[in-house]
């Protein structure tokens, strides 16, 4: 959240939290963000595959092939290492909007069989340092991101990896793009509970290029409709619908928190808001400069219809790992949202407030506690103003 982007101008190095991952749900999907942002961005009609030329050999291209919208097949094993042999097919439509200009990507994925209904998303996420993809996938069933799928693009195909429990076991998790052309591409998930020496394919897609229109189509007659207004006060799923749009952003942080600084610099900038699943999530965008530099976010907020609270994950372009997630909620149209993290070696707690909540203008404030939530101390600051679309 926005205390990374503490971190970030701070110069502190903080550990990161790893989140669980649905190991069922991995296809590919998509993407991002934190604070409040980010609008979809043109698609590419006729993007190509991963780049293999010494411009773009660090990798930040490589999903480039991937923006836009897509008719997808998938094939679904419906129980991986049993020795089953029973598959279940769905069709649906995934969108991916570019981030960071192609450094960072979300997509909204929706697929439908005879007897069920899957609606996810992905956000991955480039890392400069190590020239690595972050894939994290959620879907609406609980809004949690799980742990991330990490690996490269090498002659054509990715190649994505990670270690998850399954069934009271840890196993080994595969992810494989191929096949990549500017009008198609091949997914396929497998699972290894021997370490890697043998991999049982248990989830395969096959997408197809369309227009918006086409898209718009298919989307429209396949996705759930969001509940009306009139649900229970302990439904929060349309707490973020004030946020979605564009705004001006005027930003004030302390320089030194939990230090006795009274000292504040200034940021201003804008910030993009988009819903996703229908307003049970929303991803953004946030750019903002100040005497500190320039500070690049993405959020993704994701709701929980069994707890009625959200989980608020955000992500910088310096080093694109994203951080534990704030969860809350809001009440009286308050929105308080915590975590705990380590800040300069010490374990504190940090809250996340949204008010003064208007048709045209919001605040937010965060504010770190040292002393169990006793005592809070604000160290950063917005105002948010719509701006015409």
């Amino acid at each position: 959240m926005p205390e990374k982007i503490l971190a970030e101008i701070f110069g502190l190095e903080k550990e990161m939290k790893d989140v669980q991952k649905p190991v069922v749900a991995a296809v590919l999907i998509v993407a991002v963000f934190a604070f409040f942002f980010a609008a979809p961005t043109a698609a590419h009609a006729g993007a190509a595959g991963p780049q293999e030329t010494a411009k773009s050999h660090d990798g930040q291209h490589d999903f480039d092939f991937e923006i836009g919208t897509w008719k997808i097949h998938l094939k679904r094993l419906l129980h991986p290492l049993t020795g089953s042999t029973t598959w279940t097919e769905f069709d649906g439509t995934t969108v991916t909007r570019k981030l960071w200009n192609s450094r960072a990507n979300i997509e909204q994925f929706e697929t439908t069989s005879s007897t069920n209904h899957i609606e996810g998303l992905t956000l991955r996420l480039y890392n400069p340092a190590s020239h690595q993809w972050s894939i994290y996938w959620a879907t609406s069933k609980d809004g949690i991101l799980g742990i991330p799928t990490i690996g490269e693009f090498k002659n054509g195909q990715g190649e994505f990896y990670d270690q998850e429990p399954i069934n009271g076991r840890v196993i080994m998790v595969r992810f494989i793009w191929s096949q990549i052309t500017p009008t198609s591409a091949h997914f396929e998930q497998s699972f290894s509970d021997d370490g890697g020496k043998t991999w049982e394919v248990n989830w395969i897609t096959d997408q197809t290029r369309v227009s918006e229109q086409e898209f718009k189509a298919a989307s429209e007659s396949s996705t759930p409709k969001l509940a009306p207004q009139s649900t229970p006060a302990t439904d929060h799923q349309h707490d973020f619908d004030f946020e979605f749009g564009s705004w001006k952003a005027h930003l004030k942080r302390l320089l030194h928190p939990l230090s006795g600084s009274e000292s504040w610099v200034d940021y201003d900038g804008t910030s993009v808001v988009s819903k996703l699943w229908n307003g049970r999530a929303n991803f953004g965008e946030l750019s903002v400069d100040g005497p500190s530099g320039h500070i690049q976010g993405i959020t993704l907020r994701l709701y929980n219809p069994q707890s009625h609270q959200w989980r608020l994950y955000w992500a910088n372009s310096k080093d694109a790992i994203l951080q534990v997630p704030t969860i809350g909620q809001f009440d009286s149209a308050r929105g308080e949202f915590f975590d705990q993290e380590d800040f300069q070696g010490k374990s504190i707690f940090v809250r996340f407030v949204f008010s003064d909540v208007t048709p045209t203008s919001f605040r937010t404030e965060q504010a770190f506690s040292a002393d169990g939530s006793k005592n809070w101390e604000p160290n950063w600051t917005a105002t948010f103003t719509r701006t015409k679309e």
